[in-house]
């Protein structure tokens, strides 16, 4: 049956696409990510009228709770966290979908009982059989969970309805775990019934650089190696490890942040244009790019990492990594990675892409800096520009979202001075709607089918050959170097870029 309106304009934009009728399953549903995000997520999706009418929600975990407990924990969930305003008429009729499931993820009777909820739902709800499967559980969970699922026909799409799998990363530690957890999802669930979540693809910049290079013509003609110096992206947290010891321990800043999102940030950077604003079309052009990506010779002048020593941070005195709860004081995971890389390709050949994360650094903030060539020729008097750096073109992702255009101008005045400028473009000053969250935009394209921003697993796999070798190198060379929390990383990173000439943007 199509779920298209026959009176509607196609011309008209202002009504987005609607999920047609569906359910989420939310596995680990007790679990922060789950509260702070998930469950928020879906009622604001439901308050801007997004889902249809019959949506479902059903929560699995080991709890032992009744269906109106969970009502009461989503509520509380969705009154702390939601983007939107809390509208008891929403929340009405969200919670006629509601169900929670008790048991563990080897409990066979407990996906039995999960079967049942979804076919009780599917006739007090209509949502048509469609479910998607958003697994908000630890990896090493994954593997039975997918099983369970397959044994019990969970993952069976029959005649005219969807089965969908949503994978919260990490998506392996390694080149070979990642194939292993791929080959066991792709066994039971086909590649276009799974959807790999990275929350930066979900944000509106990210998707904004698409539209910034390709729907306009002032900025792709120079974006190369005929212009472009180099590219610095940058992902700092002023937060350290928190409560995540058992979690961060032994993956570390590389594998946490580098390996998904500022080597998906790279791709999206540096990749040519689509064919098409499609699935597949993106995914062969970031593949082109990810399939370039060329390591430094050195490893050892060219990736940096480092831990945050303690110190001073927002005027409170902080603990360094090692002297955190929970962390072995003779542990070598990297709080803070710098690396090198370079794209051989014709249009980046040359052209080095420095990419940086670390925690416990001088503010919270993500942004794409790319920094063109200085002018082949000043007739300027130098005495008048030392207050002139490099033009460059700065994506902020986040916070205070949207772009910043840097160049020199004349200083006003009977001299000649010329020194550095910037105009800024901030998502909140330019448009009224309030950005949604990138759980909002993922969750609503699980539910159409829209896998445009979810990197595939060809993706993942090319990223962590991208990274294996360089964590390889740091397993058997020293030890990583110490910052002070609350500055911008350990004083090698610096002398990494000073080698090439080049310095750290101070975002």
């Amino acid at each position: 049956m199509s779920s298209s309106n026959p009176l509607r304009d196609p011309a008209d934009r202002r009504l987005p696409r609607i999920a047609g009728p569906s359910g989420l399953v939310i596995f680990g549903v007790t679990g922060d990510l789950s509260r702070k995000k998930l469950m928020p997520a879906v009622y604001d999706l439901a308050n801007r009228g997004l889902l249809p009418p019959g949506f479902s929600l059903v929560g699995f975990a080991r709890r032992d709770w009744e269906h109106e407990d969970f009502a009461q924990v989503v509520h509380d969930a969705v009154k702390e966290h939601s983007r939107t305003p809390f509208r008891e008429e929403v929340w009405q009729q969200l919670i006629q979908g509601m169900r929670f499931v008790q048991g563990t993820f080897d409990d066979d009777d407990a996906f039995e009982r999960l079967r049942g909820t979804i076919e009780e739902l599917d006739k007090a709800q209509g949502t048509g059989g469609n479910f998607a499967f958003y697994l908000s559980v630890p990896p090493k969970s994954f593997p039975v969970v997918i099983q369970q699922l397959k044994k019990h026909g969970l993952a069976d799409q029959s005649s005219g309805s969807w089965r969908r799998a949503v994978i919260e990363k990490p998506f392996g530690h390694d080149l070979k775990s990642a194939e292993e957890l791929n080959a066991i999802v792709h066994e039971v669930f086909g590649s276009d019934q799974v959807f790999r979540i990275d929350h930066y693809l979900g944000k509106e910049t990210v998707q904004n650089i698409l539209a910034l290079r390709f729907a306009n013509t002032m900025f792709e003609p120079i974006w190369n190696r005929s212009y472009v110096d180099h590219v610095q992206i940058t992902m700092a947290e002023d937060i350290g490890i928190g409560g995540r010891a058992g979690y961060y321990d032994g993956i570390g800043a590389a594998r946490d942040v580098i390996q998904n999102h500022l080597l998906q940030l790279m791709a999206l950077t540096a990749m040519e244009e689509p064919a098409s604003f499609d699935a597949a079309s993106l995914l062969t052009e970031k593949l082109k790019v990810l399939r370039a990506v060329r390591l430094p010779e050195d490893l050892g002048d060219h990736t940096v990492r480092g831990q945050y020593a303690g110190g001073w941070q927002g005027g409170a005195q902080v603990p360094g990594y090692l002297e955190e709860d929970g962390i072995d004081p003779a542990s070598t995971t990297d709080t803070y990675a710098a690396i090198k890389l370079g794209v051989d390709n014709r249009r980046w050949a040359g052209v080095p892409f420095y990419l940086r994360t670390g925690k416990r650094l001088g503010r919270r903030v993500t942004e794409i800096a790319v920094v063109f060539q200085r002018a082949p020729h000043s007739p300027f008097d130098s005495t008048a520009t030392e207050e002139l750096g490099e033009n460059a073109i700065v994506i902020r992702v986040q916070p205070d979202e949207g772009m910043t255009v840097r160049f020199g101008s004349k200083v006003p005045g009977t001299s000649m001075e010329i020194r550095d400028v910037s105009m800024d473009f901030a998502y909140g000053e330019s448009f009224t709607e309030s950005s949604p969250e990138a759980y909002e935009r993922l969750i609503l394209d699980v539910l159409l089918g829209d896998a445009n921003l979810f990197p595939r697993h060809q993706e993942v796999e090319e990223s962590w050959r991208i990274l294996d070798p360089i964590e390889q190198y740091w397993d058997t060379h020293g030890r990583p170097a110490q910052y002070d929390s609350g500055g911008w990383g350990p004083r090698e990173a610096d002398e990494m870029l000073a080698r090439d000439g080049r310095s750290w943007r101070r975002p």
